[in-house]
Order: structure tokens, then C-alpha cells, then sequence
């Protein structure tokens, strides 16, 4: 039995992950009780077969959260491939998610502000999303980007090993809130101050061939290489089943993304999946 649980905060697109995942043959329930996962794990394996795939979202509106780490303790993990996904976004960006559909947020009334509101639910998610196995930062991603995110890293049957996320971004837009490690390259040459490769990105050969001429570039690569190869195996033993390693730069068009590019390739004959992905740059380069 496959069991995935969708959360996060209103407006981060837990909607639209739950369709994704309906879209590729999960059985799906939105605003699903936390009381009742107990019972849903215990009649899918007492059934006639344990291959039914579900996904529940749970999310600020179940009045029973506090219980939610009990309750999933008690799901013996041996017969259950189960994982929780957390989907959140910087609050500006949910305040205009908001603010763009009229949309009401589930726990704003007559003495609750929307922001007040989405500040509560952080609080009132976190016994969620301390515990979850994957975390998505969807403030960058547009609806096809979200589902392209869940089919490739949720909805695939997991490989063995655990499954890798390179990311390059600007850090003069923001630090990705979903990263397990974040390595900032500023220090390094920057191709932005050459004419010729400025409205170039760190995907062209070109811009590779002037970054792979400097030394400190490629000490750079290889001290991070070195340190994923030397520390990823401790959270695969510790059956850790996501990670997402964030490199960044000024803009998030040159230095981050030759180095994302790179550590792909080095880190491509794992056994787990490895995915690369550029946040400042158009979906359709990043293909």
C-alpha cells in the first residue's frame, strides 16, 4: 500500500498536488480526518489487495492536528509506503494568491486578518511539517511546474535510494524554503560582468568553458561533490527518502546553475533519482 498525505498552508497548492496525484491513479480524499487513517490503512490491507494507492490531504481546517504524530506512529511503516508531503510558500506570496482569486482563507472571520490567518496556520501545521519527508517550496512554480514537481518526485513508484533535488536560485529573490542544504557561490568569478556571456545562462557551453577555467570554481565543485558523497549515504542509512541541495549566486542565471548542472551530472549514476532544477530561469529551459 502506497499512502501519501498532502499538507500545507492555504494557497501553497495542495489542490492542485492532490489532482496530479489523482491524475496519475491515487485514490483521492481532500480534507481527509486524521482520526480515520488508522482505519483506512487497516481496511486496505485487510482487503482482497494491498496495492491501492492513496493520497489525503490534510490540512488547517481538521480540528484534530495536535493528534496527527500519535496517530502516525501507530502505522506499522513495514506494510505502508508512506509519505508526507509539505507543500508552503513565502507569505507574501500566499497573501496574493489570495488576494488575486478572492478565495476565502479558512480561518480568517470577523477579528482575523488573511494575514493574521496565514500566520496562524503555520503554527497550527507545524506538528505536520516537522515530520514531513518532502517539502516544496511552491513560490516560484505555476500550476504545470507544481504538477510536473509531484509526478517526477512523489508519484513515481520510489527507487531505491534516496532521491535528489539540485536547484540553483537567486539569492536576491529569496533562499528556497524547501532546502536541506544551501550552498552560496557568491565568492566566485561572475560571468555577468562579461559582455558576451551576461545574456547568456550557466547552461551554455560557453559560460561552462569560462567558469571551468577557474580554479576556484571547480575546487568549489568538488569540495561540495565531496561532501554530498560523503554525508548522503548517512541519510539513506537513516532511510531518509528526499533531499534538496539549493545552490545560489547573485541572480541565479550563471555561477548556481553551471554548478546544479555539474553536480547532476556527477551525482547521475546514483541509484535514487536525481533531478535538476533552475529556479530563475524559464520552465522551458530547464527541461
Amino acid at each position: 500500500m502506497k499512502l501519501s498525505i498532502i499538507s500545507g498552508r492555504s494557497g501553497s497548492g495542495k489542490s492542485t498536488a492532490l489532482k496530479a496525484l489523482e491524475d496519475a491513479g491515487f485514490n483521492c480524499v481532500d480534507n481527509f480526518p486524521v482520526s480515520l487513517l488508522e482505519a483506512l490503512v487497516a481496511d486496505t490491507l485487510s482487503g482482497p489487495t494491498t496495492a491501492t494507492d492513496y493520497a489525503v490531504c490534510i490540512d488547517a481546517r481538521n480540528p484534530e492536528l495536535a493528534a496527527f504524530p500519535e496517530i502516525l506512529a501507530a502505522i506499522d511503516r513495514s506494510q505502508v509506503q508512506l509519505q508526507i508531503i509539505y507543500l508552503d510558500a513565502l507569505t507574501g506570496t500566499l497573501v496574493k494568491r489570495f488576494s488575486e482569486t478572492r478565495r476565502r482563507h479558512p480561518l480568517t472571520d470577523a477579528h482575523t486578518t488573511l494575514l493574521e490567518a496565514i500566520e496562524a496556520e503555520r503554527v497550527l501545521l507545524r506538528p505536520i511539517a516537522d515530520i514531513a519527508d518532502l517539502t516544496m517550496d511552491t513560490t516560484a512554480m505555476q500550476g504545470p511546474q507544481l504538477i510536473d514537481a509531484i509526478r517526477t518526485r512523489v508519484a513515481a513508484t520510489r527507487a531505491a535510494g534516496i532521491s535528489i533535488l539540485f536547484r540553483s536560485f537567486g539569492f536576491k529573490l529569496g533562499v528556497p524554503v524547501d532546502a536541506d542544504f544551501v550552498f552560496d557561490i557568491r565568492c566566485l568569478p561572475n560571468p555577468h560582468w562579461q559582455p558576451q556571456l551576461r545574456e547568456l545562462t550557466g547552461r551554455d557551453a560557453a559560460v561552462a568553458d569560462y567558469l571551468g577555467g577557474h580554479d576556484t570554481f571547480n575546487r568549489m565543485f568538488e569540495d561540495i561533490a565531496v561532501f554530498l558523497e560523503t554525508w548522503i549515504p548517512q541519510f539513506e542509512a537513516d532511510n531518509r527518502a528526499y533531499m534538496t541541495v539549493a545552490v545560489g549566486c547573485t541572480g541565479g542565471q550563471h555561477r548556481s546553475v553551471c554548478m546544479v548542472e555539474r553536480l547532476g551530472e556527477r551525482f547521475s549514476d546514483r541509484a535514487g533519482k536525481v533531478l535538476v532544477r533552475h529556479r530563475e530561469l524559464p520552465a522551458a529551459e530547464t527541461d
